[in-house]
């Protein structure tokens, strides 16, 4: 449970997005009021499709095209079934989701289109990215999962 903190790069390990990458937004204890979810789990948003590659030789509108290609998701996880990676990404997620939103289908829309948005800037700023372990970590979370 120490090893899952937020900012934290996973791998997800069982269900319906296994095999894909995500960042841990909020980890909660076994010991949470929640009567629904009695396990240790964490809230994760990560990558269903991930952005297509881009090469020097592509003009800018191509590259703005194949960026928009991302579409985020956003889960419950049981801590079992995420895999902790060395990287850490430094995107601000905690005000991204609110909680209360993802029961409303609705709202988790929006939640969702918010989300893509704050994954398309960080995938277009890479380089303004403050440290170097977390500029690797962005690297790491926009390329696609190698097996």
């Amino acid at each position: 449970m120490a090893i899952i903190k937020s900012g934290k790069v996973v791998i997800v390990l069982q269900g319906r997005h296994a095999g894909k990458k995500a960042v841990v937004v909020k980890t909660f204890d076994e010991s949470s009021t929640s009567s629904d979810r009695r396990y240790s789990h964490c809230l994760i948003a990560g990558m269903a499709r991930n952005p297509r590659k881009v090469t020097r030789g592509m003009s800018k509108k191509k590259v703005e095209k194949r960026t928009r290609q991302m579409k985020p998701f956003i889960k419950y996880m049981n801590v079992r079934h995420v895999f902790p990676t060395r990287y850490v990404v430094d995107m601000d997620l905690k005000k991204a989701v609110d909680e209360s939103d993802l029961t409303n289908p609705e709202k988790k829309v929006n939640v969702k289109k918010y989300l893509k948005k704050v994954f398309e800037e960080r995938y277009l700023n890479q380089k303004n990215v403050t440290s170097e372990k977390k500029a690797a970590g962005s690297n790491y979370f926009f390329q696609k999962l190698r097996f």
